[in-house]
């Protein structure tokens, strides 16, 4: 018996076409923001969904996700009244954040071309051994997610960093991957300007506001 999924693209081991949902139990939905200055808060949203379209070609996927604004924790009961106000996120009025993809890239990894080209052109390092020359670079697995991203009905282009983790079949029979991004995006640019100056210089409220996602997906013919 073949374990799933076998597909290879690129030196890495990917899912095979399909739909793909985020697995509720293995998810982070992560932010981290500036606090005076010095400081960085880190907070998440307890509820979201996801939905990955897994493409014949890997790079025709595409993602969509949703995010209940209620849920934001930063585990301070009244900063997080304060973010879900007309201050901030205005939950009432705008109750989700949303993404949309419009593009994937692979990024290639050519680490180990720049090395030994370094190697190359050092006078040190020509009369190395066999030992000095670095190995073959492993296939990159990250990738650069184009996207949209709404919040409180503001619509702006987001691309996600993205580290593919891998693809396999879990306990339960499910196939499944995991993957982990980052990005990063000026919150004034969705309206959420509230701030306070402070007397030595700066806000209150750090203006950038980073993304941390982390999660697993299975496919949805899995759901049961």
């Amino acid at each position: 018996m073949v374990d799933r999924p076998i597909r290879e693209w690129n030196g890495l081991t990917i899912p095979d076409p399909g739909v793909y949902v985020l697995d509720e139990a293995h998810k982070r939905l992560g932010f981290l923001a500036q606090h005076m200055m010095v400081s960085p808060i880190r907070g998440e949203f307890a509820r979201g969904t996801a939905t990955i379209v897994i493409g014949e070609d890997p790079a025709r996927s595409s993602v969509t996700a949703s995010i209940e604004a209620a849920s934001i924790t930063t585990h301070n009961s009244d900063r997080d009244t304060h973010l879900s106000s007309p201050d901030f996120l205005d939950v009432e009025k705008y109750p989700t954040l949303e993404y949309r993809s419009t593009g994937v890239q692979w990024q290639e990894n050519n680490d180990a071309i720049f090395q030994w080209a370094r190697l190359r052109n050092n006078p040190l390092t020509r009369r190395a051994g066999a030992s000095e020359i670095p190995a073959a670079a492993k296939s990159s697995g990250k990738f650069v997610v184009n996207g949209l991203l709404t919040i409180r009905d503001v619509t702006r282009p987001v691309d996600l960093q993205v580290e593919y983790g891998g693809a396999r079949r879990d306990p339960y029979g499910r196939d499944i991957f995991g993957f982990s991004a980052t990005a990063q995006f000026e919150r004034e640019d969705f309206g959420l300007v509230w701030n306070v100056a402070l007397e030595t210089g700066g806000f209150l409220v750090g203006k950038t506001v980073k993304i941390e996602i982390a999660g697993e997906a299975f496919a949805e013919s899995n759901a049961s």
